[in-house]
């Protein structure tokens, strides 16, 4: 539910929980006044994103924004508004997404990023973690050789090098026309007079408390009120302040400095690994985008370390000989096809998958489209595959949160991008950098801690993705970008851990192959085979009882379960028009001009 909240009760709001907060909270007092301008955009940046209706299904010719937060999406309008383009509004959505999503929003993780330009050029940035200098192999494991549980989950110890604020330096250095400056002034902002709360959020704080207590005792802003409301003014006064010093100082305001400082002493309170050499070494990294086809239309996504763009073209390359639009969206055959593409597709994500400047990915070999269609062709329309009798497939050369977050740019030139970020598990490691306000990621549980074994989501991995110093764990992110005919068509992505790529997919297939529009695409329930375990996860209204008979008679073990992922995503018509597909799974909102 969406609180609607007068400007001036707002302001009066906020006011009243910054002196309250002053009580609980470790502070810093707010840099020099707000001139009336920038007060008056952050109110009135505030009041549009709480209207009550979050799914904006008009098109726009001029911009449009699709994040995981109403106020977020409203920040990148903003920078849109202002003459910013595409990676400007996303390095502004970035850092409010830290503040007011802090569950996946964030400066203390990493994601990737994926762009294309008007006259479609491409590029993908990435910003991944990495592992510590000090980390080795077998990190996690008892004496016994067995993985400890929660040690790669929680604490200090989860934690790999954060890529966030590098990452979105190096995107603004090479396409932002607005200054640094104006575009983390929103996200400081939000932090030092704060936002209203959701519902959903209200919730989540209160339900993690106890685990916020746990591994944060002199407490968070998160703990400096007992119960939690939607409506309740949240102000995060040591965050804004670690915003500050990037505004002020660039990447030497995360990665060096006082903030680096206490970065290091919270790894020492907890046994954690980054140091400041770590922090100093830390570079986000160009890589070149995946490039395929499907059905004509073009698909631009991530690379390794990424396993979202080789898998999600495998999908839909594994997927195409087939009639789907013919057998039609939820039916029995269609099903099949797409599950039994998504059981060989994660047994080779789990063999051949890792960062590929630490091994030798054979990525053109695995996109290969007489590769997947030989993958293919033992699967049997009378009978499922048993996952125990599939194995990664042969080539030549020799897992993630539910809570990660994307958004999805255009600008009025046409530029795009998409743009995947996380923490890993929701609030990542639950450890929140002792006064600067903001979470650390437990990425490190992405390496396969042990070959063979599951990490948090059930994905299992091998040898390519073992721990290393300075390496880069495997991701399931998938932004990516579409064209038709050398147009910009769709640009889409999601978090949901290892569903990511899953749902992904099947939103590409609801408009390619079914015809659906961006809301509907979106809204369309999801289901999702990962070969190991061997069961298909599916949202309740993912197949009708005639068609989940039919599944369970030919030995498909269907598990029902809560929402997966969280789709947002913009298309693009064939005169220039843009609508956003806004997930009704959570609080997320299209906006566009």
């Amino acid at each position: 539910m969406k609180h609607q909240i007068n400007s001036k009760i707002s302001l009066v709001l906020i006011a009243f929980m910054v002196v309250l907060s002053s009580t609980g909270c470790k502070l810093f007092r707010k840099s020099p006044a707000v001139n009336a301008g920038v007060e008056q955009v952050h109110t009135e940046t505030v009041k549009e994103a709480t209207k009550e209706d979050a799914r904006d299904l008009k098109g726009y010719r001029n911009g449009m924004v699709v994040s995981a937060h109403p106020i977020a999406s409203e920040v990148g309008l903003s920078v849109l508004k202002k003459g910013g383009n595409a990676v400007d509004a996303a390095v502004a959505v970035q850092f409010a997404l830290a503040v007011v999503y802090p569950n996946a929003g964030n400066l203390g993780g990493g994601g990737f990023l994926v762009y294309r330009s008007a006259s479609g050029d491409i590029a993908s940035l990435d910003f991944r973690e990495k592992a510590p200098g000090e980390a080795y192999r077998d990190m996690y494991l008892d004496m016994h050789g067995e993985p400890i549980v929660d040690l790669s989950l929680r604490g200090q110890l989860a934690s790999g090098v954060p890529g966030s604020v590098d990452g979105m330096v190096k995107a603004h250095q090479k396409y932002g026309k607005l200054s640094w400056k104006e575009l983390i002034q929103p996200a400081i902002d939000l932090a030092s007079k704060g936002f209203p709360l959701t519902a959903m959020q209200a919730r989540e704080f209160n339900s993690r408390r106890d685990n916020f207590l746990k591994y944060n005792p002199e407490g968070t802003a998160f703990t400096s009120t007992e119960n939690w409301s939607g409506g309740d003014i949240f102000v995060q006064l040591e965050l804004a302040h670690t915003l500050e010093l990037i505004r002020d100082h660039g990447r030497d305001g995360f990665y060096g400095g006082e903030t680096a400082e206490k970065i290091v002493a919270e790894m020492k309170s907890g046994n954690g690994l980054i140091n400041l050499q770590d922090l100093r070494d830390y570079e986000a990294q160009w890589r070149k985008p995946v490039v395929g086809s499907y059905r004509g239309y073009k698909i631009i996504s991530m690379p390794p370390p990424s396993s979202g763009g080789i898998a999600l073209l495998q999908l839909l390359h594994s997927v195409e000989a087939f009639p789907l639009k013919k057998w039609g969206f939820q039916s029995d055959s269609t099903a099949q096809v797409m599950i039994e593409a998504e059981r060989r597709v994660y047994a080779d994500r789990s063999e051949h998958l890792g960062d590929p400047d630490f091994y030798n990915v054979p990525g053109d070999q695995l996109i290969n489209i007489k590769y997947n269609a030989i993958r293919m062709s033992d699967m049997n329309f009378n009978q499922a595959t048993p996952s125990s009798s599939i194995q990664a497939g042969s080539v030549s050369t020799p897992v993630e949160s539910e809570e990660t977050t994307h958004f999805s740019i255009v600008d009025k030139e046409g530029n795009a991008v998409s743009l995947t970020t996380t923490l890993n598990g929701s609030y990542g490691s639950q450890v929140v950098v002792s006064g600067a306000g903001f979470l650390l990621n437990n990425e490190m549980d992405d390496f396969s801690v042990k070959p063979g074994a599951p990490n948090m989501f059930g994905l299992t991995g091998g040898v390519a993705n073992s721990i290393e110093p300075g390496k880069r764990m495997l991701s399931s992110m998938t932004p990516t970008i579409v064209e038709n005919d050398g147009q910009l068509f769709m640009v889409v992505g999601t978090p949901g851990g290892s569903t990511i790529i899953t749902s992904v997919f099947q939103t590409i297939l609801n408009v390619i192959d079914w015809g659906m529009g961006m809301q509907e695409a979106v809204d369309a329930p999801r289901f999702h085979h990962q070969w190991l375990p061997d069961q298909v996860d599916a949202e309740a209204a993912a197949f009708t009882p005639e068609i989940r008979a039919r599944l369970d008679q030919k030995g498909y073990k269907i598990q029902d379960r809560g929402s997966i992922g969280r789709v947002d995503a913009i298309l693009v018509s064939e005169d220039g028009i843009l609508t956003g597909g806004a997930d009704p799974r959570g609080d997320d909102k299209a906006v566009g001009y």
